[in-house]
């Protein structure tokens, strides 16, 4: 499969979650990614699970966490603390097109291999940076030196104050990492408009995203609110401040997601549960009534739809207003919907006895598809090959790998 940014060189120098994710976005979508392991590989290698007939130190490890972000793309490990390991990636990065890295602030210019080093050699280079607090370069945060994760990132940015079971409560956590994939879908964005210009200009430049910062500009309504009124919004519930009925609805075996954005599905949905006087009623007909009444209205929806299943309640929702069950993971597996849209890819996975699933990539493109073409690399595996197409001969090769430097 064909992707948009095929001829596109990446060299990934991140660990963890956020920049792998932005890295196997540009991957999914074509881009040849050249993922630089320290010695021993990625520390994410041994995080699990593990399928039967692994182990967990096998090849440097290879558990789900790594396979699921690592697709597509290839591996060599250098020892960038050697000299010759960083003589060795500055000789790739001139034939490059993009260096992400999520290093603390200070790293690669520690290491000789800062940006302003980088372009030297390569002027078009686009090199981008993940990091908690961002970069220095576009503004120093009193925080730029402090190590950030998901919760951190959420806790921070404003999203995890917003969420929450009751409105007004405590805060709560979301349950993927959005402090990760948040701002890693603004890097790769960032990337690939970098590209266009350095590809348009013959000129590069520094691409700098504060996963913080990532969590902020999804939480826009926060801002604004405050802004405008000076209120402090908190936790919400699972429901909607400026609209109702919206959020989520107890079934007899689970929870539903359904929605009333707009007056026009008031009237049709009140029909369907059986109560067509309501459509014209004064105290509901209009989403301000709703909203001001929002314990009647909640408590008509539950009452309906507490006495019915998941299916019967998609039944009669379905396509008719803004509806959908709550999904359990084996209920996605087995959904239709994840199967013809192509969500639930298999690879291959060294070792084990059967492929693991991952998800699959929601850009769907007419032209250039894209997709999961290969499993995430072992330790080193692509190293020979990438050292030969970055002009490295065989008796180079040996000296350093003999030395330690390269495996």
């Amino acid at each position: 499969m064909s992707g948009a940014l095929e001829g596109l060189t990446v060299i990934d120098l991140t660990q963890m979650l956020s920049g792998p994710f932005a890295s196997m976005l540009l991957a999914d979508q074509g881009a040849r990614v050249i993922k630089i392991e320290p010695p021993g590989g990625e520390t994410t290698r041994r995080v699990g699970p593990f399928m039967d007939g692994q182990t967990r130190m096998e090849e440097g490890g290879y558990g789900g966490y790594f396979a699921s972000i690592n697709r597509n793309k290839e591996s060599i490990v250098i020892d960038l603390k050697s000299p010759r390991g960083i003589a060795l990636f500055k000789r790739i990065a001139a034939q490059s097109d993009v260096i992400i890295e999520n290093f603390r602030a200070g790293v690669m210019e520690r290491l000789g291999a800062g940006y302003a080093a980088l372009r030297e050699e390569n002027p078009r280079l686009v090199v981008a940076a993940l990091r908690g607090f961002g970069d220095p370069a576009s503004g120093e945060s009193p925080y730029s030196n402090w190590p950030a994760y998901d919760p951190v990132a959420q806790a921070m940015g404003g999203i995890m104050g917003i969420t929450g079971p009751v409105p007004g409560g405590a805060p709560t956590k979301i349950g993927p990492g959005v402090g990760d994939l948040i701002p890693a879908l603004f890097t790769a964005f960032g990337i690939v408009s970098a590209v266009l210009r350095a590809r348009a200009t013959g000129e590069g430049q520094f691409v700098d995203v504060a996963m913080v910062d990532g969590v902020l500009a999804v939480c826009e309504r926060l801002v604004y609110q405050h802004s405008a009124t000076g209120d402090v919004p908190g936790p919400e519930g699972d429901g909607h401040p400026l609209l109702c009925p919206f959020g989520l609805f107890r079934a007899k075996d689970g929870y539903v997601s359904l929605g009333i954005p707009k007056d026009e599905f008031w009237g049709p949905f009140v029909t369907v549960i059986g109560r067509p006087e309501l459509a014209a009623d004064p105290r509901y007909a209009l989403n301000p009534d709703r909203v001001a009444r929002r314990h009647e209205v909640n408590a008509i929806v539950t009452e309906y739809t507490s006495a019915r299943t998941k299916a019967e309640l998609t039944e009669i929702f379905g396509g008719r207003i803004p509806f959908g069950p709550v999904l359990r993971a084996d209920e996605i597996f087995a959904n239709p919907h994840f199967a013809a849209r192509g969500m639930l890819p298999e690879v291959e996975v060294p070792g084990a006895a059967r492929p693991l699933t991952v998800a699959g990539t929601p850009v769907k493109m007419s032209a250039t598809p894209g997709g999961v073409r290969r499993r995430a690399p072992l330790t080193g595996e692509d190293t020979d090959r990438i050292l030969a197409d970055f002009g490295v001969g065989a008796d180079e090769r040996a000296s350093l790998k003999a030395d330690g430097v390269v495996a």
